[in-house]
């Protein structure tokens, strides 16, 4: 049995070691991931970690296994497979495009400016937008690392129409005070707090006060 089922989605904005990171974690901490990732996010993962993923299915999700090998719990490659499910951007008979199988927590990672549009306006012109607009009528949780500097009066008035509705608008802002050595500090600092919200258990950053 999986700790819980969080679905990552992962869009064209900048912040590829955000998804890395979290996507790692999650595994380690036995939660079923469902995968959902744009075309530009593909070329994102390129651009900044140098991983030229495959483009089908598939071929994807082989690779996705074999790269995170060392974050599963289980040694069974059968258990990897039913771990890690990826679903392509229009594949409307998945889970989650249904609010009768909705994961326990969704997460846009990091989520760009017209994702976040879309999901404000109920826009479900494909499957990460549909995923998230199931997580809204359905009233789970939707956490939306956000990625972009500055941002218009149209993004703020965006996140503050979700916001009210109950989604969790998180900066990819990394904090300083834990005094970060290098960049993976600054990933993990994110990252912790996106797990902190999705109560998961965390050891990326020490905890304020202690």
């Amino acid at each position: 049995m999986f700790a819980k089922v969080v679905t990552i989605a992962v869009t064209g904005a900048s912040g590829a070691p955000y998804f890395i990171q979290l996507l790692h974690r999650l595994l380690r901490s036995n939660v079923k991931v469902n995968l959902l990732l744009s075309s530009a996010a593909q070329e994102v993962m390129k651009t900044e970690l140098n991983l030229e993923l495959p483009n089908t299915q598939n071929e994807l999700k082989l690779f996705l296994l074999d790269y995170f090998s060392d974050s599963f719990i289980s040694s069974e490659k059968h258990d990897h497979a039913a771990q890690l499910c990826i679903f392509g951007r229009e594949e409307w008979t998945s889970p989650v495009a249904s609010g009768s199988n909705p994961a326990s927590a969704m997460v846009v990672c990091p989520c760009s400016m017209g994702t976040l549009s879309a999901i404000a306006h109920g826009a479900s012109n494909n499957l990460i937008e549909r995923a998230a607009d199931v997580m809204l009528k359905e009233r789970r949780q939707l956490i939306l690392l956000t990625r972009e500097m500055p941002l218009s009066s149209i993004h703020l008035e965006n996140m503050l129409k979700l916001s009210r509705m109950g989604i969790t608008i998180m900066p990819a802002s990394p904090g300083f005070y834990q005094q970060p050595k290098t960049i993976s500090d600054l990933v993990n600092f994110v990252v912790a707090r996106i797990l902190d919200h999705l109560n998961i258990d965390q050891s990326l950053i020490p905890r304020w006060g202690k």
